[in-house]
C-alpha cells in the first residue's frame, strides 16, 4: 500500500439522469435517493484513495440547497479532503443541469467520514495526504474545524444540565409547553 497519496488520486464523478422512480410525492428527487448516490461515490473515492474497502462511518453537514428536477443531470464530484489514523473525509458537491435549456444549480453538499477495513473487518492504516495545492490546504482546515466543532458540541451535550430549573424555564423561549409536572421536578 502506498504511504502517501493525493487527492487527486481520490477524485470521482458520478453523472446520472434522473428519472421518475427517483422522484417523491411532490415530484422532485428524492433526497434518499440523493443520499444514496453520495453514499456511493464516498465509498468509491475513499476506496480508491486507500486501497481499502471502505465503510461510512458518519455523514456531516449534508445541505439540500436547491431541489433536482425529474429530467435533470445531476453530477456528483467527490474527492478525500482530510485522512485520519484509519478514516477518511470525502468532500461532495451535487449540481443539476437542465439538459435543455443548460442552466446548472448546485444542489447539495456533503461530507462522509469513511473508514477503511481489511478482509477480516479490522480497521487499517490509510496513506497520508499529500497537499498540492493552497484548495486542499483550506479543505483539510475547514474539515478539522468541523471536526473540532463537533468534539466542542458533544462536550457541551455531554455536560449540559437539560434536567435543571434554568434549562426547563428557557424553553419557554421556543415554540414548546412545559407540562406541569415537569416544572415541579
Amino acid at each position: 500500500m502506498n504511504t502517501v497519496n493525493t487527492v487527486e488520486a481520490s477524485k470521482i464523478t458520478l453523472s446520472e439522469l434522473m428519472l421518475p422512480s427517483h422522484s417523491n410525492f411532490s415530484g422532485k428527487i428524492h433526497g434518499g435517493y440523493l443520499l444514496s448516490l453520495m453514499d456511493q461515490i464516498a465509498f468509491a473515492s475513499a476506496s480508491k484513495y486507500s486501497g481499502c474497502y471502505c465503510v461510512t462511518a458518519s455523514v456531516d453537514t449534508v445541505d439540500f440547497l436547491n431541489p433536482v428536477e425529474i429530467g435533470e443531470l445531476v453530477t456528483l464530484k467527490a474527492s478525500v479532503n482530510f485522512v485520519g489514523n484509519t478514516s477518511m473525509v470525502v468532500g461532495i458537491r451535487i449540481v443539476s443541469e437542465n439538459i435543455q435549456t443548460g442552466i446548472i444549480k448546485h444542489c447539495n453538499s456533503s461530507y462522509f467520514t469513511m473508514v477503511a477495513k481489511n478482509e477480516e473487518g479490522k480497521s487499517v492504516k490509510v496513506p497520508r495526504l499529500l497537499l498540492s495545492s493552497l484548495e486542499e490546504v483550506r479543505r483539510f482546515y475547514d474539515t478539522i474545524n468541523r471536526i473540532e466543532h463537533k468534539k466542542k458540541y458533544k462536550e457541551l451535550e455531554m455536560s449540559f444540565d437539560y434536567h435543571s430549573k434554568d434549562a426547563l424555564n428557557n424553553l419557554k423561549n421556543y415554540n414548546v409547553e412545559i407540562s406541569e409536572k415537569l416544572l415541579n421536578i
